[in-house]
């Protein structure tokens, strides 16, 4: 096998799963910013509840792709930098059960969607703080695999 098929490979279930869980719980904390900006729009949140019966063993990973793709149709929908950065998290969220590097992209959607829903005043100490709440979420092994910027 060549390192580049051996990169891409998704871990062992438990592991993904777990992945895919602190996803969602990355992108689930600022979807407040996505649904008070869209209150009709309830794709980003179906996103996260899809992976998360994924994670349960009741959706399939194409039925977490779709729903990923349709947060990203959300997103591009936002008028609210804050709003659609949110949705995107969620969509990186579910695509975690087609790839797990996704998960890294959630989270640095999250932090994105955190800092631009405050003063520019505020943006540095948001982002480190939401960083350091995110990290404080991963499990230990997983650290390596989903590594904040």
């Amino acid at each position: 096998m060549k390192n580049s098929e051996k990169k891409f490979r998704n871990p062992d279930l438990e592991v993904h799963r777990a992945l895919a869980l602190w996803a969602a719980t990355c992108a689930e904390r600022t979807l407040p910013l996505f649904e008070v900006n869209q209150p009709a729009d309830n794709r980003p949140s179906l996103a996260l509840q899809t992976l998360r019966e994924w994670v349960r063993g009741e959706r399939t990973m194409m039925e977490c792709r779709a729903a990923a793709f349709a947060a990203h149709a959300a997103a591009r929908q936002a008028v609210n930098l804050a709003a659609v950065a949110a949705a995107r998290a969620t969509g990186q969220a579910a695509a975690v059960a087609h790839m797990y590097t996704h998960a890294r992209h959630a989270g640095e959607y999250a932090v994105k969607a955190a800092c631009l829903a405050v003063p520019t005043t505020q943006a540095v100490a948001t982002m480190e703080r939401e960083k350091a709440w995110q990290w404080a979420q991963l499990r230990e092994d997983l650290r390596l695999l989903a590594p904040i910027v």
